[in-house]
C-alpha cells in the first residue's frame, strides 16, 4: 500500500472517530442536557428549579407510591407510607421522617423534597433542598401522578401508565356492571380511631376506581353527605342508610371492630347477602399507582372472581 492510501485511511479513521464522539446539534434535546443539571417545574407556587435526575428524594405526604412507581430513589418517607404493607419491600431501607424532625431530614441529604401545601416547616425545608408541595385534591388523582412525573422529569412514563390504567379500570367496570346490574350501589366504609367513615369519589380507599373509572353507583345518602368533602363521619345507628348493595370495608384490624357483631350491622342487606369485601385499610388508604394497581386487582377478584 503506497503512502497516499495510508494517509487517506488515517484521515478517514480520524473523521469517523470524531463524528462518533460528537453528537449532532439537533440531538441535544433539553432532557439530554439536563440529565446532570436542573429543570424548571411549574409548581402551584410558581416555577422552581429541581434536579433533572433526582437521586435522594424525601416524601412528607401520600406521594411515596407515585415516586416508587416512577423508579426514583427515595431516602425518606412519612410514617403512613412506611406502615403500608404494599410498600414494605420497596421502602425497607428508607428512613421514616416527619415534617417536625428537620434535623433528620438534613442528615439524609436529600436533593428534592415533596410535601403537601399544609406541610409544616416549609421555610426550613426549602433551605435543605428544592421543596415542592401539592394541595390534595386540587387536581384529580391521575393528573396528580402526571404532575409528579413532570416534577421527576418522567412525564412520558407517567402519562403512559395513566392511559393504560384508565383503559383497564374502565373495562373492568363494564364487566362488573354487567354482572351486578347498572343500578347496583356500592359504599366504601372505614373504621378509624373509634369512628366510622363513609367516602365520596376522591378520598383513596379505591373510591376513584369504583366511582370515577368503573362508573359504579353511589347510594344517594353517601352522595348527599360525602361527595363534596370526600368523606363523612357517621354513627353505627345510621350506617344502614349509607350502605349500598355492596360494601367495601377498609378495615383496621388493630381498631375496635365490635360494631360488626351488632344486629344493626348484621341486618344490613349487603352483610346478610355476603356482599361485604374486606380490605386491609393500611394497604387501601392511598391513590398512587402502586396502591391503585392493588385496588384494581382487589375489585376484579371480589366482584368478578378473577385473579
Amino acid at each position: 500500500m503506497n503512502k497516499f492510501w495510508v494517509s487517506f485511511l488515517l484521515v478517514l479513521m480520524f473523521i469517523v472517530s470524531a463524528c462518533g464522539a460528537q453528537p449532532k446539534a439537533e440531538d441535544k434535546g433539553p432532557a439530554q442536557e439536563a440529565k446532570t443539571g436542573t429543570i424548571t417545574y411549574q409548581s402551584e407556587n410558581g416555577p422552581i428549579e429541581v434536579p433533572a435526575n433526582p437521586q435522594r428524594v424525601v416524601v412528607l405526604s401520600s406521594f411515596a407510591g407515585n415516586v416508587m412507581a416512577l423508579h426514583v430513589n427515595l431516602v425518606g418517607v412519612d410514617s403512613w407510607s412506611k406502615m403500608n404493607p404494599r410498600f414494605r419491600d420497596g421502602l425497607k431501607d428508607v428512613a421514616e421522617v416527619s415534617e417536625e424532625n428537620v434535623e433528620k431530614i438534613i442528615e439524609l441529604n436529600p436533593d428534592l423534597i415533596i410535601g403537601l401545601s399544609s406541610t409544616k416547616n416549609l421555610d426550613k425545608l426549602k433551605q435543605i433542598a428544592p421543596t415542592v408541595t401539592f394541595t390534595y385534591g386540587k387536581v384529580d388523582y391521575l393528573t396528580q401522578h402526571i404532575e409528579i412525573g413532570k416534577l421527576l422529569n418522567k412525564e412520558k412514563e407517567a402519562r403512559e401508565w395513566v392511559e393504560d390504567f384508565k383503559l383497564r379500570a374502565q373495562e373492568a367496570g363494564k364487566e362488573i356492571r354487567a354482572k351486578i346490574g347498572e343500578n347496583a350501589t356500592v359504599s366504601v366504609i372505614e373504621n378509624f380511631d373509634k369512628q366510622l367513615y363513609v367516602f365520596g369519589d376522591n378520598w383513596g380507599r379505591g373510591t376513584e376506581i369504583l366511582y370515577q373509572e368503573m362508573k359504579l353507583k353511589m347510594p344517594e345518602k353517601v352522595k348527599e353527605m360525602a361527595l363534596k368533602e370526600g368523606y363523612y363521619a357517621l354513627s353505627l345507628e345510621v350506617l344502614p342508610q349509607f350502605a349500598g348493595d355492596y360494601l367495601i370495608f377498609s378495615k383496621n384490624s388493630d381498631a375496635d371492630n365490635a360494631f360488626t357483631q351488632t344486629n344493626t350491622y348484621k341486618n344490613i342487606p349487603a352483610v346478610k347477602n355476603n356482599r361485604v369485601f374486606e380490605a386491609n385499610a393500611k394497604e387501601f388508604y392511598f391513590n398512587d399507582p402502586v396502591t391503585l394497581e392493588y385496588q384494581l386487582s382487589f375489585f376484579i377478584e371480589h366482584f368478578l372472581g378473577k385473579k
